[in-house]
């Protein structure tokens, strides 16, 4: 295998999402991929002073990963960052051979082994061909989430496994609502600054939506302290994530703007000791690509026991009250 194949998009901010949904209209573009890709890329000198979500993300892909009682030779980090989730995902000695996959050029070199330069809209893998892919906060900015799941499933070998930390809806409310409300009261307009996250109740559909069997969703949720809330904003700058949505305003923000927002924060989502709160909701996925050898629900009428001599009660027909 070569140590790095570029597959990335030459221009623009077309993403591959097509491929996942193989027919009907495009899907809407929320993100600015080219933008966002640009602004990873730069950040892989800063992302080290600002990585305390990262390192949880690996953390707890880690944790997920480490009791499955299984191997897997072949495996991909999707969105690979710099490669933190990809090294604590070896450390669990689950994995052969990890390919590192990063849509930002800079990012990838950064990481090490076999890797590939990619839209993470338009995987080039072939059919049944990796045994895990791993994702670590990376997939939340995708234009085409359906879709990409659809691509991973295939790319998956049967009993492959997917196992994902996205960032949820409840990720930077507090920013959201001072954001709107100050530029709403300054300027009597607004313009998207916070980008929207997945439900949480929504994740576990959209594994059953691309075909994963067993899915598994779950969350953490991690509230950060800032003794000043442009401190927040300084950290969404070194990880790269400042605002890159389409219908986003080409106007800087304005200063007066600025001020009131975080007057806001201040007042708002401050502790006793000043300190302002920053709320991250990471939310993990996992599914299985299905398997003969899977568990699998009893046919209706199977069972060998009645539910009422399991509970030790007595069964009466549907109407009839107890002591009748």
């Amino acid at each position: 295998m070569v140590d790095m194949i570029d597959t990335s998009p030459q221009s623009g901010s077309q993403s591959g999402s097509q491929a996942g949904s193989q027919s009907g209209p495009p899907i809407p573009a929320l993100f600015d991929r080219a933008l966002l890709r640009h602004r990873r890329g730069r950040a892989v000198t800063t992302l080290r002073d600002a990585d305390f979500l990262l390192a949880e993300a690996a953390d707890g892909l880690a944790a997920r990963l480490a009791p499955v009682a299984r191997d897997f030779p072949l495996a991909l980090d999707l969105g690979a960052q710099e490669g933190s989730i990809g090294q604590a995902a070896l450390k669990t000695g689950r994995i052969g051979t990890l390919i590192s996959a990063e849509s930002a050029p800079a990012l990838l070199q950064a990481t090490g082994g076999p890797r590939v330069c990619l839209d993470e809209e338009a995987l080039p893998f072939a059919e049944a061909s990796l045994d895990l892919v791993l994702s670590g906060l990376a997939l939340h900015w995708l234009n085409d989430l359906p879709g990409a799941l659809v691509q991973i499933h295939r790319a998956l070998k049967p009993d492959g496994l997917f196992l994902a930390a996205i960032l949820g809806s409840d990720s930077l409310t507090e920013l959201r609502q001072v954001m709107v409300e100050a530029e709403s009261a300054v300027t009597g307009g607004v313009s998207p600054r916070v980008a929207p996250f997945v439900e949480i109740r929504d994740a576990g559909a959209l594994l059953q939506r691309a075909g994963f069997a067993l899915p598994v969703v779950d969350s953490d949720t991690l509230v950060v302290r800032y003794a000043n809330p442009l401190r927040l904003l300084q950290d969404l700058k070194l990880m790269g994530w400042s605002n890159a949505l389409v219908a986003r305003s080409r106007r800087p923000l304005r200063r007066d703007v600025l001020f009131r927002a975080m007057e806001l924060y201040a007042e708002r989502f401050a502790d006793p000791d000043g300190r302002c709160r920053a709320t991250f909701e990471v939310i993990y996925l996992s599914g299985w690509v299905p398997h003969e050898s899977q568990q699998k629900p009893l046919r209706p009428g199977s069972a060998r026991m009645r539910l009422a001599d399991a509970l030790g009660t007595q069964e009466r027909p549907t109407g009839e009250k107890p002591g009748n």
